[in-house]
C-alpha cells in the first residue's frame, strides 16, 4: 500500500518549512529555507513576501523528494503562519506594494497611543477582545494608508488586497491573479483588531474606526475546512487548514479541553490556555483570541500571553556579547554557577508584551557586582524566560476559573533541560515536553488531515500524543517567592525609558 501524508507549511518569522507527517503524526521529511530580515529603521522589521513565496516553491519539492513521495501521496496541505504580519498586494499583478510589516515591528507606537487616548481600551475589548498595541495588523494597515500615496483609494476600489501570511500563500497557491482564493481563518482574523470576536465576521465599527475598506479583506473561514485545491506547486492537492502558528501549536499539543495550556519557546514565547466555547475577557493583560474552529462546530477560544523576547535573548547573548559560540552552550555556562548571583536581566528590547504592554520599557540588567561572572549572566538570561512565563501564568490564573495544573511545552528552547527545570520550579506545576517537538507544523497538519478525513476525530489525534520528558517542581517556596519579588522589582526599573 502506498503511504499517504499530510503536508504542513510553517511560514515562520525566520524561515519557511515544509514537513510531511504520516498517520501516526511522525515526521517523514523536513525542508527549510530562511529569509532575510529587513531593518530599515530602528523599530522597523520587514520581510519580502515575494522571497517567502519563492522559498515555498523551493522547499515543497525538496520535502517530497526527501520522503520519496509524489504529489499524489499528499492527502491535504495545512498552513501555519507568523501572525499579525501585514501584507498588501496588487490584485491584478500579484506584486506586493512593499515589504510585509511583521509582528515585531513597532513603527505604529504613536498611532496606537493616539487610539488609546481617543477611545480607551473598552471600545476594542468589547468588539475584538484586544487592546490597541503595535502587535496587531489594523494599525499597520492604517499606517500604510497614511504613508503610501494613493493606497487607500486603491483599497477602496478593490485593487489591492490585505492578508496575513497564510492569505498571501493560499492566494498564490490557488492561482494568484488568475482566480486565487482570498481567504483567512478565524485564528488569524482574530489578531487583526478588525474581526468581531463573537460573530467571527469583520466588524463594521472597527473597519470604520481604522478606515479599512471591506473590499481589501479576505473571507473569514474555519481553521479546518476544505478551502479548495492548489493550482501552483502541488496542482490538484487539497488545502484543508490554516491557523496562526501559536494556535496551531495548541492544536498540535492536543490541548482540546478547557484548562489545558501550552507554551511555545522560540524567538518569543506564547502561552495559550484553552477556555472552550466560553469567551473570557482578560482583566490582567492577556489577549482573548480564537483558539481554533473546526468546520461548522462552535469556535474554541483561548487566553494568550505573548512574550516578546525569550530565544532571541540567547541569540543576543551569543551574537552581540559573544559570550558563547552556539545557543546550546548557554546551558553549560549557566550550570557553572549555583544561582544568578543576585543578577536579573529584563529583555525589554522594544517594550514588554503580556501582561504589562509597556512600549516605553527597555532592557535592564540589575544586581551587578564585582562577583558576577559570565556564568551568572547566562543563568540570568535563562531565568528571564522562566520569570516572564510566571507573570503570564499568574495573569491566567487570575482570569481563569481553574488554576493551571500542568504546562505542555514545545519549541527550540525546550532542549535546554536547565530551563525546563527552572520553569517547573517557578510555576510550581509539572512541565511536559512531547515526543514531536514541531507542534506548530503538526497542528496545521492535524487540522488539514481532520478536514479531509485523514484522521477521524480529535480523540484520534490525542492518541498520537506521547510524552518525551517531564520536570517536577523542586524549589523551596520561600526562595521562589523571594526571587520572584526581586524579578518584579527589576521589571519596574525597565519602565519609562522611551519618552
Amino acid at each position: 500500500m502506498v503511504e499517504r501524508y499530510v503536508m504542513s507549511i510553517d511560514q515562520g518569522t525566520m524561515s519557511t518549512r515544509c514537513i510531511l507527517f504520516d498517520h501516526q503524526g511522525r515526521l517523514a521529511s523536513v525542508a527549510q529555507r530562511e529569509h532575510r530580515q529587513h531593518y530599515a529603521r530602528p523599530g522597523w522589521v520587514e520581510h519580502d513576501p515575494a522571497e517567502i513565496w519563492s522559498n515555498l516553491r523551493r522547499v515543497v519539492p525538496r520535502a517530497l523528494r526527501d520522503a520519496g513521495a509524489g504529489p499524489e501521496q499528499i492527502a491535504a496541505i495545512g498552513i501555519a503562519n507568523q501572525r499579525e504580519t501585514t501584507v498588501v498586494w496588487d490584485r491584478r499583478t500579484g506584486r506586493p506594494v512593499g515589504n510585509a510589516i511583521i509582528w515585531q515591528d513597532t513603527r505604529t507606537d504613536a498611532l496606537v497611543q493616539e487610539l488609546r487616548r481617543g477611545t480607551g481600551d473598552d471600545f476594542f475589548l468589547d468588539r475584538c477582545g484586544l487592546s490597541p498595541a503595535t502587535y496587531f495588523s489594523a494599525p499597520r494597515i492604517r499606517w500604510l494608508f497614511d504613508h503610501v500615496e494613493g493606497l487607500r483609494e486603491r483599497a477602496e476600489r478593490g485593487e489591492v488586497l490585505f492578508g496575513t501570511m497564510e492569505s498571501w500563500l493560499i492566494w498564490n497557491l490557488t492561482g494568484g491573479p488568475s482566480g486565487g482564493l482570498h481567504i483567512t481563518d478565524a485564528t488569524n482574523a482574530s489578531r487583526t483588531m478588525l474581526m468581531n470576536i463573537r460573530t467571527l465576521t469583520w466588524d463594521d465599527e472597527l473597519l470604520s474606526y481604522f478606515g479599512v475598506p471591506r473590499a481589501m479583506l479576505p473571507d473569514i473561514r474555519p481553521s479546518a475546512e476544505g478551502y479548495g485545491v492548489a493550482k501552483a506547486v502541488l496542482p490538484g492537492v487539497r488545502i484543508g487548514a490554516a491557523l496562526g502558528d501559536q494556535q496551531a501549536a495548541l492544536f498540535g499539543q492536543t490541548c482540546f479541553a478547557p484548562g489545558e495550556a501550552k507554551c511555545t519557546y522560540g524567538t518569543g514565547s506564547f502561552l495559550l490556555l484553552n477556555t472552550g466555547t466560553r469567551l473570557v475577557r482578560s482583566r490582567h493583560g492577556l489577549l482573548t483570541t480564537v483558539g481554533y474552529k473546526v468546520g461548522d462546530e462552535p469556535p474554541v477560544y483561548a487566553l494568550e500571553g505573548p512574550i516578546a523576547v525569550t530565544g532571541s535573548l540567547v541569540q543576543w547573548f551569543r551574537d552581540r556579547l559573544g559570550l558563547i559560540h552556539s545557543a546550546p552552550e548557554i546551558e553549560t555556562l549557566a550550570r557553572s554557577v549555583e544561582d544568578n548571583g543576585g543578577c536579573y536581566i529584563v529583555p525589554a528590547f522594544s517594550g514588554l508584551f503580556a501582561p504589562h504592554w509597556r512600549s516605553d520599557a527597555r532592557g535592564v540588567i540589575v544586581g551587578l557586582t564585582s562577583y558576577i561572572t559570565k556564568g551568572h549572566l547566562a543563568r540570568a538570561v535563562l531565568e528571564a524566560t522562566g520569570w516572564q512565563t510566571r507573570e503570564v501564568v499568574d495573569a491566567m490564573n487570575a482570569d481563569s476559573p481553574e488554576p493551571l495544573k500542568a504546562l505542555k511545552v514545545d519549541g527550540g528552547m525546550t532542549a535546554n533541560n536547565l530551563l525546563m527545570q527552572f520553569l517547573a520550579d517557578v510555576l510550581d506545576v509539572p512541565v511536559v515536553r512531547p515526543m514531536v517537538s514541531e507542534t506548530v507544523s503538526l497542528g496545521a497538519a492535524y487540522a488539514a488531515g481532520l478536514a479531509v478525513g485523514y484522521w477521524p476525530d480529535l480523540e484520534g489525534l490525542r492518541r498520537n500524543w506521547h510524552r518525551a520528558g517531564q520536570w517536577l517542581p523542586t524549589m523551596d517556596p520561600g526562595r521562589r517567592q523571594t526571587e520572584y519579588e526581586n524579578w518584579q522589582r527589576a521589571v519596574r526599573l525597565s519602565f519609562g525609558w522611551l519618552r
